[in-house]
């Protein structure tokens, strides 16, 4: 896919992939998130966003809900540890409409104190809702042990003792420090001329004088492996066994390598070696996956299954033959051909999902300054070798490096 990029004198970039389609999305990214709070602000990242629909100068919160919706569009936002990002997906027709919309809540939130006030019960019920879930919260928890002491650990969401003492200056304090154009990007998919976008984007306000904060050399320190088990009175067993993994800017075959280990291993494919020993062979579990997950300058990989509280111990077993295989045989070619091939097909399928699509554009723009297309990717996997994969089995799956959290 063509796509066209732009940056602004105010350091703000654009990306834009052209589309034939009646539906149009836009959207800003801003690296802002868990990660760059203090101590004192733990969920304030997701707060703010939940506070940029809540109203602006010159619109109220109910203005705002309807705006997209009118028009049968949506107006959505998300919050990660490293970015945050407001979109609208909407009829073509209604580009300026979103754009305007978006970069009003961006830029000119008021974070009313009544509204704060609404909100934090809003997301106080969030929280309970993951504690009333520990297939979710286990993950909070797995992360919060990898990165012990570290914001990278810690849960987006927050907790009642932060979210309690946030008000209007908390909000105001956060995005005087990260939302200014120079920190985030402006990205686009529609049937709309690029030229017009830059034109709607020259009234984005400058706010040239707007610098990060310095910040020190905030890497998670060093991690040991270890075992855990805790009791939750659940009804099943939930099982992490991870550690950590690449960071975004590795060595891009090194992570490539990785991601078609981790598909082998426990993609969404019914065929992943996971899920037939332990689901199809062996009967142990109904939900079992492999995760990788990327940050700017370190990861986190882990396999996750569900069992019966008497058979954790056997399921442990079969999950770490399989990562024993994956580290002392190498992919034949067959293998190695069959796997790239899998990978492939699914990411072909995912890109069918036009949001998907627009989305992974943004994200990887923000973080690269580039777009990784499709095609783009497909090369990287096709490079890979049966060695590399071995080697990233050993260095990521390393048993000494492994940490194993039980919930029962």
């Amino acid at each position: 896919m063509n796509y066209s990029v732009h940056t602004f004198p105010n350091g703000l970039r654009v990306i834009h992939l052209p589309s034939d389609s009646p539906v149009s999305y836009c959207g800003l990214g801003i690296k802002a998130g868990a990660r760059n709070e203090s101590a004192e602000e733990f969920g304030l990242a997701h707060f703010v966003e939940h506070m940029l629909f809540k109203g602006t100068e010159k619109r109220k919160a109910w203005h705002i809900l309807n705006r997209m919706e009118n028009v049968g569009g949506e107006l959505n936002a998300f919050t990660s540890k490293e970015e945050t990002f407001v979109y609208s997906v909407f009829p073509a027709e209604c580009f300026h409409r979103a754009y305007e919309l978006l970069t009003d809540i961006v830029f000119n939130s008021k974070f009313p104190q009544n509204e704060i006030e609404k909100e934090t019960e809003v997301i106080l019920d969030e929280i309970n809702s993951y504690k009333d879930n520990p297939s979710e919260l286990i993950f909070d928890e797995f992360e919060n042990i990898l990165f012990r002491n570290h914001a990278l650990g810690h849960n987006i969401l927050g907790d009642e003792t932060t979210l309690m003492h946030f008000n209007t200056e908390s909000a105001a304090s956060f995005t005087r420090r990260w939302y200014y154009p120079a920190n985030m990007i402006f990205f686009s998919m529609g049937n709309i001329a690029f030229s017009r976008i830059i034109r709607m984007l020259e009234d984005v306000p400058d706010r040239t004088d707007m610098t990060p904060p310095l910040c020190p050399d905030d890497s998670p320190g060093t991690f040991a492996g270890g075992y855990e088990r805790i009791n939750r009175n659940t009804h099943q067993a939930h099982v992490i066994i991870g550690g950590r993994s690449y960071g975004m800017f590795e060595n891009k075959n090194k992570r490539t390598a990785l991601i078609l280990l981790n598909n082998l291993l426990g993609g969404p494919g019914m065929n992943s070696r996971l899920n037939l020993s332990l689901r199809e062979k062996n009967g142990l579990a109904y939900s079992v996956e492999s995760n990788l997950t990327a940050y700017t300058d370190t990861g986190m990989a882990s396999i996750y299954f569900g069992t019966n509280a008497k058979s954790v111990d056997r399921a442990l077993g079969l999950a770490r033959k399989e990562l024993e295989k994956l580290r002392s045989v190498k992919l034949s070619d067959l293998q190695l051909s069959a796997i790239k091939k899998q990978l492939s097909g699914q990411m072909r399928v995912g890109m069918e999902n036009r949001e998907n699509l627009f989305l992974h554009a943004g994200k990887y723009f923000l973080h690269h300054n580039r777009y990784y297309t499709l095609a783009d990717r497909i090369a990287g996997i096709e490079k890979v070798t049966g060695e590399e994969i071995l080697a990233a089995a050993n260095e990521i799956f390393s048993p000494d490096d492994l940490y194993t959290l039980v919930y029962e």
